[in-house]
């Protein structure tokens, strides 16, 4: 199928908001064209492709700086978190229409646009929680999250559990192993240190979360010397502050419920929805 008739049927397929349909378009036909003008297949475009095409609308807000990673990134959402959340719109509906090319059977699998998300919070006010309907596509979406979209998807998934539990994005980064404790019935009670490097309060976490840690645990990357984080991540450093979010928003993306969500699903909101309310005894 012609990457502009992909578009056409996936738009008009009935899973989108007319809202969304009409921001979506413009967002991906503003890429396909970009791919026309620069021969590249959009088929077979991979991360370095989608970067440099995100240049043109970048590079104006950088204040003379290259954008060539995430430090670029980080910049963006601190200086100018409205054109970081725009940003991350356009590779979300790239992301939505990729999974369409995807369940179609014209690619293999969507590309990991993970690393180019700025991972700003877009919650202006208290983040919204999400609906029963959206915790459940959510859910869905962590089941889903495997080594076809990431080496480290055990670690992605515990993240996500862990933000259920109604751990904060900032908890979850500082968790320590040195303060994860197993408990007889098979769950982990966790502390979590606070930012002053207080030990902070208890968490027993539920069986889906101790199920993710207990899976993750063996695979964990090996730390570096003198680092003691629970979720490790690139050379064995802890990971970085924005990757709970920039996580929530790239799993989100792949299901069109949350993917059109206003205001978009952040860790935050994630966090805030927590587990689902138990029915009234009786």
């Amino acid at each position: 199928m012609d990457p502009r008739a992909l578009l056409d049927d996936w738009l008009m397929s009935g899973t989108l908001r007319p809202g969304t349909q009409a921001r979506y378009r413009p967002q991906v036909l503003d890429w396909l064209t970009w791919c026309e003008q620069h021969g590249v297949h959009p088929y077979q475009a991979d991360i370095r492709h989608v970067a440099k095409w995100s240049e043109k609308r970048l590079l104006p807000h950088l204040d003379g700086r290259a954008f060539d990673g995430p430090d670029a990134l980080a910049y963006l959402a601190e200086t100018s978190p409205d054109v970081a959340g725009t940003h991350d719109g356009f590779i979300t509906a790239l992301t939505q229409y990729y999974k369409a090319a995807h369940d179609r059977g014209l690619i293999t699998g969507v590309p990991n646009l993970l690393d180019l998300r700025s991972g700003v919070d877009r919650d202006a006010q208290e983040p919204q929680r999400l609906t029963s309907e959206e915790r459940d596509a959510f859910l869905s979406a962590v089941g889903g999250w495997g080594p076809e979209q990431r080496r480290h998807y055990l670690r992605d998934r515990l993240i996500a559990y862990l933000l259920l539990e109604g751990l904060r994005p900032g908890e979850v980064v500082r968790l320590d192993m040195r303060h994860v404790y197993p408990l007889p019935d098979g769950t982990y009670e966790l502390r979590a240190p606070d930012d002053f490097e207080n030990v902070g309060k208890q968490h027993v976490l539920g069986l889906l979360a101790s199920e993710a840690l207990r899976e993750y645990l063996p695979k964990r990357i090996t730390p570096a010397d003198g680092v003691h984080a629970l979720i490790i991540g690139q050379g064995g450093k802890p990971i970085v502050s924005r990757y709970p979010n920039m996580l929530i928003q790239e799993i989100a993306s792949l299901r069109a419920v949350l993917a059109q969500r206003r205001p978009p699903v952040t860790a935050d909101a994630l966090a805030h929805t927590g587990k689902r309310e138990q029915p009234a005894a009786g």
